[in-house]
């Protein structure tokens, strides 16, 4: 375990580096034993994606999904080993309609990285 603790500023610039669309910058912040709970994918959570390289994976496959992709509207809160955002992602979706969707991220910290991101998101039917 990090001695140093997650601090709602680092975590706000884990969201901001979404928009870079570079999943190694985003890894620079994943735990050694961390996974991801993506929005998307064939079960009821998701996909899952457990640990690095399966990250990077799905955080890659996300950016190739949406390659205009972007994050804005973002806020954060940190509460010990615990935190969430919430944020507005907006893209060209694979139909080649461009939508916004509504969404938050609830993580779990081991230090200051991310061991567990698990991502929901609303959108207009």
């Amino acid at each position: 375990m990090s001695r140093h603790e997650m601090t709602a500023e680092r975590l706000a610039e884990f969201g901001e580096a979404w928009n870079r669309h570079d999943a190694d910058l985003l890894m620079t912040y994943m735990a050694d034993d961390c996974s991801y709970q993506a929005s998307f994918g064939p079960d009821l959570e998701g996909m899952n994606f457990q640990g690095r390289e399966a990250v990077h994976a799905g955080y890659r496959r996300f950016f190739d999904t949406y390659p205009d992709g972007m994050f804005h509207d973002g806020r954060v809160f940190v509460a010990g080993d615990r935190g969430a955002s919430e944020w507005t992602f907006t893209a060209t979706y694979p139909d080649g309609v461009k939508r916004s969707v509504r969404g938050c991220d609830l993580f779990e910290f081991d230090g200051d990285r991310i061991r567990r991101k698990d991502a929901f998101r609303k959108q207009r039917s």
